[in-house]
């Protein structure tokens, strides 16, 4: 993967053709095979191309995947095509035309804006990123709107663009996933300042569990889920200063900030709703429960509850059919009195691992019926909730 150009190659096109739907277990004979009428080296690349492949469709969709070259790190670190797409259509809408985007990597973001027709400077230090970019841009039809620049990101000059986008590197080799904001590479104060110079509008892509009071004043806040996972948290520049959303993925579905107080306590009622991540992350849980007309049963547990079925796209909703206080005996007869088969433990306020107590109160089904487990607190009190989604 050091070098792409062997693959954009039209010996090296034809064999990633070749080996596109190669199955893992069988790359040793498809190599051997291979490497009779082709180098050894174009062969090894065109597999682990093929495998990266494979991994990117379910961020990119199987067509994009198919035709995008990636490297390892730019297939665990680029945004979902969902998510780049909606936040290139925010740009859009917003009346930009033109973008550099930071720390590019493989060029998903860039593929998204300029979809939303928007023109693009891509720029990212590490030449196998740069590489890729400029390849994926090629391969989409979409090299017209797209320059990739291989360049350290602190020096390159955005004045001529109407927006920046950055996305820091928040993964080292050594360390593993980064937690410190100002330990991204470039760091977050830096990113602040960069894209505080766009004369339209500015987004900054930061780890979702960042914390609200690391969110500069001058920022919009934005938590992003796509099909029920939190996958980003986008700081806006250039929109509404201090407000904060929660935004589902598809839909869009945005909830928005209007400073409500916490949800009063109440006794769980029949429904018990779950937000959304996106809603826990952005401290919405207020706006989220006030239409279902529902109270916490815990002060510390994001666990709404309601007497009536309100349908939101905020939080999924389960009707409760039994309250028990944490006993693992209890459970287990109750699972094997209604021939219970799938069992569902869901977990906050616990320290009991699900799987834990999934193997000890179901070792063996016992028929179809399924269930779902809430372990949880229930005012202080340490309780499991049985119940089933709400279809």
């Amino acid at each position: 993967m050091n070098d792409l150009a062997p693959l954009l190659t039209p010996e090296g096109r034809a064999l990633l053709d070749e080996v596109r739907d190669t199955d893992p277990a069988h790359e040793l004979a498809v190599a051997t095979r291979l490497r009779r009428d082709h180098p050894a080296e174009l062969v090894s690349a065109a597999l682990g191309q093929a495998r990266l492949r494979q991994r990117a469709v379910a961020k990119f969709g199987e067509e994009d995947a198919a035709r995008m070259f990636f490297t390892p790190n730019g297939v665990e670190q680029s945004t979902r095509r969902s998510v780049a797409a909606y936040r290139a259509e925010r740009l859009r809408a917003a009346g930009v035309r033109s973008v550099a985007d930071l720390c590019c990597g493989i060029g998903g973001d860039a593929v998204a804006l300029a979809r939303a027709g928007i023109r693009v400077l891509a720029v990212d230090r590490d030449p196998r990123a740069a590489a890729a970019a400029r390849a994926n841009a090629e391969a989409l039809g979409l090299a017209g709107l797209i320059e990739v620049r291989e360049a350290d990101v602190t020096e390159v000059d955005t004045s001529g663009y109407d927006a920046v986008f950055v996305d820091p590197a928040r993964r080292s080799s050594k360390r593993g996933r980064i937690f410190d904001p100002e330990a991204y590479s470039p760091p977050l104060s830096w990113a602040v300042r960069a894209v505080l110079k766009a004369p339209r509008a500015a987004a900054l892509k930061i780890a979702p569990g960042i914390p609200h009071e690391a969110v500069p004043a001058e920022a919009e806040a934005e938590w992003i889920s796509d099909g029920g996972d939190v996958k980003e948290a986008v700081l806006w520049f250039g929109t509404a200063p201090g407000t904060v959303r929660a935004t589902l993925l598809p839909g869009p579905h945005t909830l928005v900030s209007r400073g409500l107080p916490d949800p009063g306590v109440r006794p769980v009622g029949r429904y018990l709703y779950e937000p959304d991540g996106a809603v826990i992350r952005s401290h919405l849980v207020a706006e989220a429960a006030e239409p279902l007309d529902g109270g916490l049963i815990d002060p510390t547990i994001a666990y709404v509850t309601a007497d009536t079925l309100t349908p939101t796209p905020y939080a999924t909703a389960y009707e409760i059919t039994d309250r028990l206080p944490f006993n693992v005996k209890k459970l287990k007869a109750l699972l094997r009195e209604r021939e219970v088969g799938v069992l569902t433990v869901k977990k906050r306020g616990s320290a009991v691992e699900p799987e834990e107590l999934r193997r000890k109160a179901l070792p063996k089904p016992h028929g179809t019926a399924s269930v779902t487990v809430f372990l949880t607190r229930v005012s202080g009190v340490p309780t499991m909730l049985l119940g089933h989604p709400v279809r």
